[in-house]
């Protein structure tokens, strides 16, 4: 696979960053969301995260119809609609930001800034009395974080330096070597698992899941403490076959815990935002009684399972 270079690492690409956070590991945390994934899942509740490098994001109900957007526009990507609506033709929008500065209703935002390793420190630094009170600390996920593998390297090594507890969000797509030194600073792993069929997989995120599982294996081996974290969607990974395969391998391995983060729609949005085509459809929400079906099936395998 091809892994994503950034350079010497000293700066990169934030979309967010949540403070007093409390389902992103133990404690109260601060989550730090890199840019960037190589996969595309086909329900990512982030697809702003996808891609590496800032994107527009365009709330059209907030749109007042005020035009300036229209009139400051340097590339040609805001346009008129045949029925006077604003258009943005994607393949033109740069992501400049001047249609955000001149838009009087705040309708247009960029999600993607390139931030120091040392002002991302110190964002996470404010918290630090919330990470000793409840054993918190911060979490670095994404999109990938992995795929800005030198940033997320410095920036670990800044964060462990100031003494906090580190969490790595990740979805295990990336070369061994990449993840080995990197998992150096880490102090628990949070490690989705999607599906386990490798072609299903495929299907669904863009990749087969071959390097995943063995860097779940690798991590295991190497003492790590892990945490496996299941995004569960009804009629996508929720079969018996695949809820048994991922009881049978996570408790194989003697990882204890399991997180279920059931399915939601709180991101469709997002994608119209970003003029991009939500691919999994009208997929309901879990009802409780569901989810909790799936749980007594993987806590039979002897795991610890939650619900986030």
């Amino acid at each position: 696979m091809e892994q994503v270079s950034d350079q010497d690492g000293k700066s990169g690409w934030v979309f967010n960053i949540q403070r007093y956070s409390i389902q992103d590991g133990p404690g109260i945390r601060t989550t730090v969301f890199l840019k960037g994934c190589p996969l595309t899942c086909h329900w990512c509740s982030n697809p702003e995260s996808q891609a590496l490098h800032p994107e527009l994001l365009y709330f059209d109900t907030q749109c007042t119809g005020c035009r300036k957007c229209l009139e400051v526009c340097l590339n040609g990507a805001t346009l008129l609609g045949s029925d006077g609506e604003i258009v943005i033709d994607r393949k033109l929008c740069k992501a400049c930001g001047v249609c955000v500065d001149a838009c009087l209703s705040d309708a247009r935002i960029i999600s993607g800034e390139l931030r120091t390793v040392d002002d991302v420190v110190s964002v996470v630094e404010k918290d630090s009395l919330f990470y000793r009170n409840s054993n918190g600390g911060v979490t670095f996920s994404g999109g990938e974080p992995t795929y800005q593998p030198a940033f997320l390297l410095e920036l670990l090594k800044g964060c462990q330096g100031k003494g906090f507890h580190t969490c790595l969000d990740t979805c295990g797509y990336t070369q061994w070597s990449v993840l080995e030194e990197i998992l150096e600073y880490v102090d628990l792993v949070l490690f989705d698992l999607k599906h386990m069929d490798p072609e299903r997989h495929k299907k669904l995120t863009g990749v087969d899941n071959r390097l995943i599982l063995d860097n779940v294996e690798q991590i295991v081996g190497m003492g790590k403490k892990i945490i496996i974290r299941v995004p569960l969607l009804p009629g996508v990974n929720d079969s018996a076959g695949n809820i048994n395969a991922l009881g049978n391998f996570t408790s194989n391995l003697s990882i204890k815990r399991l997180d279920l983060l059931p399915y939601h729609r709180l991101g469709v949005k997002k994608y119209e935002r970003l003029g991009v085509d939500y691919k999994l459809g009208e997929v309901p929400s879990f009802k409780k009684e569901e989810v909790e079906s799936v749980k007594k099936i993987l806590a039979g395998f002897g795991l610890e399972v939650e619900i986030v």
